[in-house]
């Protein structure tokens, strides 16, 4: 699957009203995330689930839009699983001789009254999407400025693992976090007991309300129940999973009674929701490496369509566990540059050997866009739109022609109404495999092949694969990108593959360079007044 939201630059200040924000540029974040493998005995369970809740959102929603009125008239025809809506000269409440006495969802709306229903919906159109706040638990920082500078000057979050003994593992090496603290984002309780994906999730999102300015005293003034979250998580709570068994080995006595919910993906999100109070849309998404994308993406359609004013939405992942890395060296899918860690990941050069594994978390906040003035936020950056596609080739491995990728940049330019020509940064998904680069770099060069201000860079040769946070702390980069006019560089590109034009890469040092780490200064980017 991929996914690819674009963000259109904006000022500091909010959007003056009736000023209308030019449309270039743009950077596209996450041309590319593939989203790995399916659990069918999730998509089972998610079927039987489904049918009665369908129904029983039909049966409510026929009941508030048509119960006050005796003489709405209805009927439901059976169409194997579904239901077909039509007209009846029937009084609501008479039944038709020899119909079903039970067992049947009788919920339908006249075509008249679904025009009226259909008015009242809020415009997507109309209802534009800002980002207000950001923030990051990275290698590199755990403040959005000082994870961005970190980048701009060229400097690796990857260093030898210390969280526990890896001498046995031929990978010994990953983007680990060194130096965490929830003090002041978790209580000491709730700390002791989660996983390392819900701490870094609770704490970059509350790091995100800060850096918005939503304050407790601004939040106790907004409607919470238009206010939700949905950050997702690739791996969940394997440590705390994996203590369990342990656990179970000597008697499920000594089992973590929190064991099942903390290993759950959505559960960093429902605390979160619980201690602000946020009653709006709230759940996970897991889809691998797109986790972030995805919940992004849904989030700011939440919002579009009316559901919500504000949303923090992102990804995280903790997966430096024995497991976690183990699992990926039996994939044979990580690099094995021990001696050398800050040169272990190159994305786009010919000696790369496989990604390098990370951790940390990545939240943004959503806002819709006259709610975001009327409290006087600082507006980072405009969501436009994006995109869901599938390959639909293999578990791994991208499609050979690229087409999954090319479709998701299509589309996502197509529902943001943005011309491929005004995209001049891609933020890539590049996490130095052999294949994945290569088919990811020759989708970019078929949709803006004719743009010669296009930039391109992979965060990951800095901060490594951080699975599931990997799309938020790089969306996070994107929008430090347009706010500041510079991008970051791609580091290791040394012996680049010979059908990658290097002109793109932010490492060729075209233009202004920013101390030794061969930062760009995107010249052509204009923050809006």
């Amino acid at each position: 699957r991929s996914v690819a939201p674009t963000f259109l630059d904006a000022s500091r200040r909010p959007f003056p009203r009736g000023i209308r924000v030019p449309r270039a540029p743009f950077a596209v974040r996450g041309i590319r995330e593939a989203a790995r493998g399916t659990t069918v005995r999730g998509a089972r369970t998610m079927a039987a689930a489904a049918p009665p809740l369908c129904a029983w959102l039909v049966a409510a929603g026929a009941h508030a839009d048509f119960g006050a009125d005796e003489h709405r008239q209805t009927q439901c025809l059976d169409a194997g699983s579904g239901a077909t809506f039509g007209l009846d000269r029937r009084p609501l409440g008479v039944r038709r001789r020899g119909s079903a006495r039970s067992g049947m969802a009788v919920s339908v709306a006249l075509q008249p009254e679904r025009v009226i229903v259909e008015k009242k919906r809020p415009d997507v159109k109309q209802r534009r999407v800002v980002v207000t706040g950001m923030g990051v638990v990275t290698p590199l920082g755990h403040d959005p400025d000082v994870f961005y500078n970190n980048l701009l000057d060229g400097h690796s979050g990857i260093s030898e693992i210390e969280t526990f003994d890896c001498s046995k593992f031929p990978t010994r090496i990953a983007g680990e976090i060194k130096s965490f603290s929830t003090e002041g984002w978790v209580v000491p309780k709730l700390s002791k007991r989660m996983d390392k994906f819900m701490l870094y999730l609770i704490t970059a999102g509350k790091k995100a309300l800060e850096n918005g300015g939503l304050t407790e005293e601004v939040r106790n003034d907004l409607d919470k129940t238009r206010c939700g979250v949905l950050i997702g998580s690739a791996m969940g709570g394997m440590k705390v999973f994996n203590d369990a068994i342990e656990a179970l080995r000597v008697s499920y006595r000594k089992m973590n009674p929190f064991c099942v919910p903390f290993a759950t993906t959505n559960m960093g999100s429902a605390i979160l929701a619980m201690d602000l109070g946020w009653m709006g849309p709230n759940y996970s998404i897991s889809t691998a490496c797109a986790t972030s994308n995805f919940c992004i993406l849904n989030a700011a359609n939440h919002i579009r369509r009316g559901e919500a004013d504000v949303m923090l939405c992102g990804g995280s992942d903790a997966p430096l566990i024995p497991i976690g890395l183990g699992g990926f060296v039996a994939c044979r899918a990580l690099s094995q540059r021990n001696s050398d860690p800050t040169k272990a990941s190159r994305p786009w050069d010919m000696d790369r050997d496989g990604f390098v594994m990370g951790e940390g978390a990545g939240v943004l906040v959503l806002e819709e866009l006259e709610h975001a003035k009327q409290r006087g936020a600082t507006i980072y950056a405009e969501f436009l739109g994006g995109s869901f596609t599938c390959d639909a080739y293999h578990m791994t491995e991208p499609h050979p022609e690229g087409t999954g990728i090319t479709l998701c940049i299509e589309k996502a330019l197509a529902d943001s109404g943005v011309a491929r020509e005004e995209i001049n940064y891609v933020n890539a998904h590049a996490t130095s495999t052999q294949s994945g680069d290569l088919k990811e770099y020759e989708a970019i060069v078929r949709c803006f092949g004719q743009n010669p201000q296009l930039r391109v860079n992979s965060t990951k040769s800095m901060t490594g694969h951080l699975i599931g946070a990997a799309g938020g702390i790089e969306a996070v980069a994107c929008i430090q990108a347009i706010r500041t006019g510079w991008v970051h560089p791609n580091l290791n590109l040394e012996n680049p593959e010979k059908v990658v034009g290097c002109g793109r890469f932010s490492w060729s040092r075209e233009g202004e360079v920013r101390s030794k780490g061969g930062a760009v200064k995107l010249i052509w980017i204009r923050l809006v007044e």
